[in-house]
């Protein structure tokens, strides 16, 4: 077979040799632009020198969103047992110190006062009779100390004869029985004597008030009064009177039996649960400031008035177990109390609001560096 070979047409034969020829073109050069890369690098070096700047003047305050407000809560019971007369008061009631809260059936009582009166009515006549008998006693001793006298002298008349051979030995029997006789007579009531001085508590011119038992009958009068006192129960503080739904007209009520509360408003502070990481820069006496949840916007100037003694997980009933194996470590909180007046505050306060403390330690993290 023989090959066949075209020929190039005209157009092709002409392009060929211009496409050839043609020179080549230089890709377009872009021009650096320094305000650029001066950007990128400033940029960096603004952020971190205020970063450091921040950084190092930052850490002077301590703050914590872990803090409540507190309140005195006292537990309102009677001191003696009985059956409620009177409420005076209701829920959430505001009280003041000294209002009669409620009353206690006080028939009772006065029937004890006077079962005391009469007892001791009865003492001090009992004391007055010893008296009585101490004298007695008393008077009887002398005669049986004269009667001694006498026996004495007959049976020394009578010896004496018989000594002089005057009289028989036989003669100083019935003198010899009837001194005797006397010098018992006289032991007996010096024993009576000191019975009856026993009686008085050992001194017979004790005061009849100041008698032993003249002093228990007076003791059992006082407790009586007492009782018949506590019949009425008034409030200790003012405040808010709260949980009184037991607290009803013809119950009966035991005494220490709580039946109400009473929080107190006159003394308000913050219980702030700082981490134990931030304890180390708070000191008591530092100023701090306050800002409760119920009062946005309103600071309130307190002081660093004392630190927990221990974590609150310490109190708990049952603390946390951290010997075995899962052992996982946990941030602890301390409670710091924080005290504050209460000027400007407008807002009636309760106990268990929530609150931010920031604490001035006065010392940024640049003056802990240096050490000052």
């Amino acid at each position: 077979m023989n090959a066949h070979v075209s020929e190039p047409k005209s157009g092709e034969a002409a392009a060929a040799p211009a496409m050839a020829a043609a020179p080549e073109v230089a890709a377009p050069v872009r021009k650096r632009r320094p305000g650029r890369l001066l950007l990128m690098v400033a940029v960096p070096l603004l952020l971190v020198a205020a970063g450091g700047y921040f950084y190092l003047t930052g850490g002077r305050y301590e703050e914590t969103d872990n803090a409540y407000l507190q309140q005195v809560k006292v537990s309102i019971s009677p001191d003696i047992a009985g059956r409620i007369t009177t409420v005076n008061v209701a829920e959430n009631q505001m009280v003041q110190a000294g209002d009669v809260l409620f009353a206690i059936d006080p028939e009772p009582y006065r029937i004890a006062l006077d079962q005391a009166n009469a007892a001791l009515g009865s003492a001090r006549v009992t004391v007055e009779q010893l008296k009585v008998g101490y004298i007695t006693a008393q008077t009887a001793q002398t005669a049986a100390q004269n009667t001694l006298a006498i026996q004495q002298a007959a049976f020394d008349r009578q010896n004496s004869l018989v000594t002089q051979g005057i009289a028989s030995t036989a003669t100083l029997d019935q003198p010899k029985l009837s001194l005797q006789q006397a010098q018992n007579a006289v032991a007996t009531a010096d024993q009576q004597v000191a019975a009856a001085a026993a009686a008085l508590g050992g001194d017979p011119a004790v005061a009849t008030d100041d008698h032993p038992a003249v002093k228990t009958a007076l003791a059992q009068v006082a407790l009586a009064e007492r009782n018949l006192g506590k019949t009425e129960v008034a409030a200790p503080a003012a405040g808010v009177l709260s949980q009184v739904a037991s607290l009803n007209v013809g119950q009966f009520v035991g005494a220490g039996t709580t039946i109400a509360s009473l929080v107190e408003t006159s003394s308000t502070w913050v219980e702030a649960n700082f981490k134990e990481t931030q304890l180390g820069a708070i000191r008591i006496g530092m100023p701090a400031e306050v800002t409760i949840d119920a009062m946005p916007g309103v600071e309130i100037e307190g002081t660093v008035s004392s630190i927990g003694a221990a974590t609150g997980s310490e109190f708990s009933l049952i603390p946390a177990q951290n010997a075995t194996g899962n052992w996982v470590k946990v941030v602890q909180r301390i409670p710091v109390r924080i005290d504050f007046g209460m000027d400007g505050v407008d807002v009636a306060l309760r106990s268990g609001m929530s609150a931010l403390v920031s604490v001035d330690t006065g010392k940024s993290t640049l003056d802990k560096l240096q050490g000052q």
